[in-house]
């Protein structure tokens, strides 16, 4: 279907749109134009200064992140959804990483994978549009190929690109999922939201590796969400102790934000905590052995990292928690694991945990 620009039918379709995705689960849909030369540059400017470090993929497609017509050809509009994702029974994240003995899971990858969620979700708005139009040319897009999601949901008024570089909503905070589905109709769209971070720097002040280098501007080579989920080697020593109790992902700069005491609760089943992973105990994730691991992430994001990343990642944080005999018991027994990279950081948390005095069981 190709539809005059003019033509008052659109404006009608684009509400449409957005009350379909709320009966979908949506909390919000926004149209935005696929102009993002402005965020372009910055994201060049960002991949010169290197601080995607390992993550080859936000260079290796060139300009097609932030030029959505030559990723998907004919496209002239972005929908963006947005989808709240916290667990209303999940236990508060300050708590948990107060209490050392415990492992702490970024809140998002708490429920099922939302890439299948938002997907489904996204391509059934997609078949409800062809339904009341007819064909037209679309594709669904959920971190499924180079695509500058912030600054097209902020461009299509769903919020503003904070100083953590997080989207943020004075309604909703920033604990939400983003997808798009490109579209070839030109449907009006919506204003941009303007930003509303002000003076504030708490995010700036709370990163445990300051990562976070200037407003705007975070250095992923710094990020413990980098490191915990995206690189694959050793985890650089300078970072370790900062680290803590954080075994996939980090979130401190979303907990401490302001706006995000505006954040609702999610209602979504598919996003309720799983397996107790929003306050685990470390020694009994440490003895997860690589078929309880993958029975125990079935469905999640956590997967993606594979059982050897994760022994890496809780050996970091075994050796950050206070000394105990248990700790130590468990990590020796990695110590003849068939992974060098296990090995090594079992190595470092045993070195830890011996430098410290001895503290009650945990």
């Amino acid at each position: 279907m190709r539809v005059d620009p003019n033509d008052t039918r659109l404006v009608g379709l684009a509400a449409a749109i957005k009350a379909w995705g709320r009966e979908l689960g949506f909390q919000q849909i926004g149209i935005a134009d696929i102009d993002l030369r402005e965020h372009e540059a910055r994201l060049r400017d960002w991949l010169e200064a290197g601080f995607h470090g390992e993550m080859g993929y936000m260079a290796r497609h060139g300009l097609k992140r932030g030029r959505p017509a030559e990723l998907v050809p004919g496209t002239v509009r972005a929908i963006v959804a947005r989808m709240d994702y916290l667990p209303p029974t999940a236990a508060a994240p300050w708590r948990v990483l107060r209490q050392p003995q415990l492992g702490y899971v970024s809140r998002y990858a708490l429920g099922r994978d939302y890439h299948k969620v938002l997907r489904q979700r996204l391509q059934r708005l997609a078949e409800r549009i062809a339904t009341a139009i007819g064909p037209f040319g679309y594709r669904v897009l959920t971190d499924s190929a180079p695509v500058l999601e912030k600054a097209l949901a902020e461009k299509a008024g769903l919020g503003w690109i904070g100083k953590h570089s997080n989207l943020l909503d004075r309604r909703a905070g920033s604990w939400f999922f983003l997808g798009e589905i490109y579209v070839d109709l030109p449907l009006p769209a919506d204003r941009p939201a303007s930003a509303h971070c002000g003076r504030c720097t708490a995010c700036l002040e709370i990163c445990p590796t300051q990562a976070i280098v200037a407003p705007y501007r975070v250095d992923a080579r710094r990020c413990i969400s980098y490191h915990t989920i995206e690189l694959h080697g050793p985890i650089p020593l300078e970072f370790r102790r900062a680290i803590g109790n954080r075994i996939y992902g980090c979130d401190d700069c979303q907990w401490v934000c302001p706006w995000n005491r505006f954040a609702r609760p999610s209602g979504e089943p598919d996003f309720r905590v799983r397996h107790g992973l929003d306050a685990p105990g470390l020694l009994e994730l440490f003895g997860w052995d690589e078929a309880e691991f993958l029975r125990c992430t079935e469905g999640s994001a956590i997967r993606r990292i594979g059982h050897e990343r994760w022994l890496r990642n809780i050996a970091v944080a075994l050796g950050n928690a206070p000394r105990s005999a248990a700790a130590v018991t468990a990590l020796r027994g990695r110590l003849a694991h068939p992974s060098a990279l296990v090995r090594e950081h079992v190595a470092w948390a045993l070195a830890e945990q011996k430098s410290r005095s001895v503290t009650p069981k945990q």
